[in-house]
């Protein structure tokens, strides 16, 4: 999958990743009543609302990017009916031939990681079938129970050909209480970056492992020391935009070939009508809204990238 997801940046000259972490107040007023006509203001409506929003984005900007990112918690909030508005939009995104990261955060150990690898990645077993449940192409892992948790999305990964995003850096500005903690005279940080180079040797694709990281934009030096120490692993960025990070901080994310790394952005695109860079489109055109976010984003990234070349 990894070599799926360069190839789909190749293609797209566009090294972004479009975030479906849809709030409900994300959800223009006419989405929503639209979906309580039908639901009424129930989970039910709620999830159709949803649905219906992740859908137009992707319609809108589906040609320009090569991947997109549901956030897990945002579907799960409305229950069983927010989960399946997620597998809808998954198998949806997919049927676009978009690359789908299911940004899930999971970390446990034994049988546990392995339900959630499965669950997400893999394929279960009911008697003499398989299915596969969630079937998101890449997810994002916690590391932070060692290799235990790591090591039944590392053995999935090999058999279904997919990959994983481990937590290295992240985004948050809190992040740092316990990531950036010496050891041994060390941040953690780069001890976690040591072991997922080390976890990815045991996946690799043609050129890059199928296990990536996740670092956060808003620290492009720890990004600059990270990439050293991840050469062959891809890394996801997020805090693009809303959090704070531009292009010109990215530069050092990515590899002399111009590939190693894909920048998220969120709330930054599939809210982007309600930012006033973009008020003009109003809640009506809101898709529309979207695609201009997308297409400037991507002129930002390869902008930065082309001045250091």
């Amino acid at each position: 999958m990894i070599n799926r997801l360069i190839e789909k940046i190749k293609k797209t000259n566009a090294p972004i990743v479009v975030g479906l972490d849809p709030m409900l107040s994300y959800v223009p007023e006419q989405v929503q009543n639209k979906a309580f006509g039908e639901f009424g203001e129930t989970l039910e409506g709620a999830a159709e609302a949803i649905w219906q929003f992740n859908k137009a984005i992707v319609d809108a900007v589906c040609d320009l990017i090569p991947a997109v990112k549901p956030q897990v918690a945002m579907y799960e909030q409305f229950g069983v009916p927010g989960m399946a508005a997620y597998e809808k939009t998954v198998a949806y995104c997919q049927e676009k031939g978009l690359v789908v990261i299911g940004d899930i955060k999971r970390g446990d150990i034994g049988s546990t990681s392995e339900a959630y690898a499965v669950g997400h990645l893999g394929r279960v077993r009911v008697g003499s079938r398989s299915y596969a449940g969630f079937h998101e192409d890449f997810a994002t892992v916690n590391p932070y129970l060692g290799s235990d948790g790591v090591k039944p999305f590392l053995k999935v990964c090999r058999e279904e050909k997919k990959g994983i995003f481990i937590l290295v850096k992240t985004s948050n500005p809190s992040s740092g209480e316990f990531q950036d903690r010496l050891v041994d005279g060390r941040p953690l940080y780069e001890l976690v970056g040591e072991k997922v180079a080390q976890w990815g040797e045991e996946a690799m694709g043609d050129d890059y492992s199928y296990v990536g990281a996740v670092v956060g934009a808003t620290y492009p030096e720890m990004g600059r020391i990270l990439r050293k120490i991840m050469p062959k692993s891809y890394i996801l960025v997020p805090g693009y935009g809303a959090q704070g990070g531009k292009g010109k901080d990215l530069v050092h994310f990515f590899n002399e070939d111009g590939l190693g790394a894909i920048v998220n952005s969120s709330r930054g695109i599939i809210a982007a009508y309600r930012h006033e860079q973009y008020g003009s489109f109003g809640p009506e055109h809101f898709a529309e809204a979207s695609r201009q976010a997308v297409l400037d984003m991507v002129s930002d990234i390869r902008g930065a990238l082309e001045a250091v070349k």
